[in-house]
């Protein structure tokens, strides 16, 4: 008999270097394996159009080659296919989840009354875009320092932190890291107001989600990663359509760096 204390767990699966996956987007992938497109991914898995393509777009942010390819369609249906990567973290996951299965039923019981301890584990973020890279330069002797983060297919970021920050997170040269970047510190165009240097990432726009006051906009980068902006309605790129070729501005102070 289950009650509101019942203890549960969700699969995460992990490699080091690699990204966190759980269940729906596994469930996700699977789907679009099965149906070739992302909109019939996402009736089919209960997910909006936007919740799947967002889905979508950070598995191939956070891995280290995309997951998943696909061509424009939007929610009248575009090609998708999953990727021999995408398959492989599939498999990987489904047989990981076999073996915890069993070894959780046993878990359970140890647990007893010190199961709110694992509550704590979980971690989310706010920042609308997480690239996942691997350090390949950091520069600096003061109290700053400038951190490069290679994103892959020559992409790559700058963070600015403190030499304190660097140590604490173990940063060094080949060392995995995730830049996390609020999409209201993403800019636009040539126009856009910042320091000669800023990141700048070109780009093109492959979707855009408007109302009277704001709009989301995804930006497709290289590498199969992509960076999500906000926008005002006078912010320099607003009236820009799907299609349409751009320059992302970053400063690096706005660039958060996180390790597993």
């Amino acid at each position: 008999m289950s009650s509101e204390t019942d203890f549960s767990a969700s699969l995460i699966l992990k490699r080091e270097g690699l990204a966190r996956v759980g269940l729906e987007r596994i469930t996700l992938l699977e789907a679009v394996a099965r149906l070739g497109s992302i909109s019939a991914a996402a009736k089919q898995t209960g997910l909006s159009y936007k919740g799947a393509w967002d889905g979508v777009q950070a598995l191939n942010n956070l891995f280290d080659a995309p997951l998943v390819s696909a061509a424009p369609g939007g929610k009248s249906g575009g090609a998708a296919q999953v990727t021999p990567r995408g398959q492989a973290v599939i498999r990987a996951f489904r047989a990981a989840e076999r073996e915890v299965g069993a070894a959780f039923a046993r878990l359970e019981a140890d647990l007893s009354g010190d199961a709110e301890l694992l509550w704590s584990l979980g971690l989310r973020t706010s920042a609308r875009n997480a690239l996942r890279g691997v350090v390949s330069l950091i520069e600096g002797d003061g109290v700053t320092a400038t951190v490069t983060l290679a994103l892959g297919r020559d992409l790559s970021l700058r963070a600015s932190i403190t030499r304190r920050s660097v140590e604490d997170l173990g940063l060094a040269p080949g060392r995995p890291a995730i830049a996390l970047i609020k999409s209201s510190f993403v800019r636009l165009g040539e126009s856009a107001v910042g320091s000669d240097s800023d990141n700048r990432l070109a780009g093109a726009i492959v979707d855009r989600e408007a109302g009277e006051t704001s709009a989301e906009v995804t930006i497709a980068l290289s590498a199969g990663k992509t960076l999500v902006t906000t926008l005002k309605p006078d912010d320099a790129g607003w009236n820009l359509p799907v299609g349409a070729s751009v320059e992302a501005r970053i400063a690096a102070p706005d660039v958060i760096l996180a390790v597993d």
